[in-house]
């Protein structure tokens, strides 16, 4: 089909063609205008009933359509509460601006840093690179080591972080793997017809190494607290809404909860499904089966490449070690700040309860504190050369400022927020209310569904937003129906994380899609196996390993009870009372 011709600057043309044109260009303006103005009827309608759930859910609605269109960006959409809730009479805006930095946007903000301190350094690099020669060369084995090490670094940096920083490494084995005619990284003309000027695409075997980095990175995010940004939405939405809760989410509960099934047992599975899909397994006799096979024999002319990169990068630096120091540092904080096994460091200190923000910052400070080199030792001695200048720090600002994304402390802070409006107004206890068709099903065939949907709605949009959405309204759900908030809430929070269907599901997927030209279909047929495979780890994760680490979510608690009696039966008529 020809492409409409385009009129000249000074043409006129019809004012059809003309309203074409500017729906075309300018729709996400006329959309930010007529969402708030359609809906304008609930809004009024909750003011005359007095009903404040309607008013709150008038938000709820806008911040929704605004960020699944993205008509405003993401991040600007999250500033709404800190303009409606005010003037709505919900909250004040010192209590719903401290949602924008709270202790959760502070922890998930460090584990940024030091993840950004890993790249400045190059030790990501260096660790991928030692990884893959030790697990080996071969191509099923080469696919084993990059994702082991995209999981692992993702359960300490963002999954987003870990993939970004492994896609130049698997680039560049890839390019290695074509120069040295190992097997065939791209596909050809009568596999994948390519337009004039279009970049060549990658072969199946070539697609599964991004694949599995990206997979793999999204599973290891799952693994901690400051893995993935719904883990983070899921500790404050808890944490906000059940503030009387005994059960608090620490880092080791939350890794003990995770690791067994959700990340190290769905990893296999995830490997085995592209080895099926992408690498032949069981079917030796086809054209990708021979190729591999003749690749695993050159498997030793693939290693010296790689201990070739390797010696590029020569010995590790004084701020390399440094770095390695600060990073372990931080994991050891962070598990036994409050380990629950034996008496954390917390306890022995006589101070105010110290969070998970308080531990991340004192690493993130140590980044800017060291420096890279301990030469000016020689200095104070009086040995020449003298510096000309001060001495670099193990992270440095301006790079810091450059890359770290900031807006996503709005995009956090706007989900806190919104959580707390729906609690105070009452609109999740609405919604709650409406799936009470739920109260005559088994718990079980419950969790399934919000498990499914859940899974559906982030295939289409960010999952932090579908988690900041989701998670206020399974809490009062839990409940209705009197059961453990966490039996709901923290399957729901996972399985948002572990959709790989489409690009925008999670910024893994987008990533590798930008990065190597991969297009959508091919993502699709990847990511049935792996989504299916996450689905069922995660269901069956929480019926099994998960009660035996959180025994508590077994019954309705105490805490819960007394939190319902007492709170929930007069907050509709306090509200009532400011209208």
């Amino acid at each position: 089909m020809a492409e409409p011709i385009e009129p000249e600057p000074n043409e006129k043309i019809s004012v059809g063609r003309g309203l074409g044109k500017c729906c075309r260009y300018h729709w996400r303006g006329k959309l930010t205008v007529l969402v708030p103005l359609i809906l304008l009827p609930m809004l009024l309608h909750g003011y005359v009933s007095e009903s404040p759930e309607i008013v709150c859910l008038y938000l709820l609605v806008i911040m929704a359509i605004f960020w699944i269109t993205e008509a405003i960006p993401l991040y600007l959409t999250a500033l709404l509460p800190i303009m409606f809730l005010p003037v709505a009479n919900f909250l004040s805006s010192e209590n719903v601006t401290k949602h924008y930095f709270s202790g959760t946007v502070v922890m998930f903000y460090g584990g940024l840093v030091v993840a950004l301190a890993i790249e400045y350094c190059n030790l990501h690099q260096r660790i991928a690179l030692q990884t893959i020669i030790l697990v080996g060369c071969s191509p099923r084995r080469l696919l084993a080591g990059c994702m082991l090490v995209s999981s692992f670094m993702s359960l300490w940096i963002s999954n987003s972080a870990g993939t970004a920083m492994m896609c130049p490494i698997v680039k560049a084995v890839l390019h290695e793997m074509e120069t040295e005619k190992i097997f065939q990284v791209f596909m050809t003309q009568e596999e994948e017809p390519m337009e004039e000027g279009e970049p060549a695409h990658l072969s199946k075997v070539a697609m599964s190494f991004y694949f599995g980095v990206a997979y793999s990175a999204t599973v290891g995010g799952c693994g901690t607290l400051i893995g993935t940004g719904t883990n983070l939405v899921f500790k404050g939405v808890y944490e906000t809404t059940f503030p009387t809760s005994k059960e608090e989410i620490s880092f080791p509960l939350f890794m003990a909860y995770t690791c067994p099934l959700v990340v190290i047992a769905n990893m296999i599975c995830m490997y085995i499904s592209l080895l099926i899909t992408h690498m032949a397994l069981f079917r030796a006799g086809s054209k990708t089966g021979q190729a591999l096979k003749v690749a695993t024999d050159n498997k030793d002319q693939v290693k010296v490449v790689l201990q070739q990169r390797l010696k590029l990068l020569g010995p590790m630096s004084v701020h390399e070690i440094q770095v390695v120091i600060v990073f372990t540092l931080m994991i050891l904080l962070l598990f036994t700040r409050k380990p629950g096994v034996f008496t954390g460091w917390t306890a022995l200190l006589n101070a105010q309860p110290i969070g998970t923000s308080s531990t991340v910052c004192v690493c993130v400070i140590l980044l800017f504190a060291l420096p890279t080199q301990y030469t000016f030792f020689k200095y104070c001695c009086g040995k020449a050369p003298f510096p000309a200048q001060a001495m670099d720090a193990l992270l440095s600002w301006d790079f810091l400022h450059r890359t770290l994304p900031w807006g996503l402390c709005f995009l956090l802070g706007g989900g806190f927020a919104l959580a707390e409006a729906c609690k105070v107004s009452g609109v999740t206890k609405y919604i709650a209310k409406s799936m009470s068709f739920a109260s005559a099903m088994p718990i079980l065939l419950v969790l399934l569904i919000l498990l499914v949907f859940t899974l559906f709605c982030s295939a289409f949009t960010s999952n932090v937003v579908v988690a900041n959405i989701v998670l206020p309204i399974y809490c009062e759900l839990a409940f209705h129906l009197e059961v453990h908030p966490l039996l709901l809430t923290l399957p729901t929070c996972l399985i948002t994380s572990l959709v790989f269907l489409l690009p925008v599901s999670t910024p893994p997927n987008a990533i590798i899609c930008g990065y190597a030209n991969i297009k959508t279909k091919y993502l699709i047929r990847a990511g049935l196996l792996p989504t299916f495979w996450g689905l069922f780890w995660v269901f069956v994760n929480s019926i099994s390993w998960g009660m035996v680490v959180i025994p508590e979510m077994k019954t309705f608690p105490d805490w819960a009870k007394e939190w319902k009696n007492k709170t929930r039966g007069h907050l509709l008529d306090e509200l009532k009372s400011f209208y």
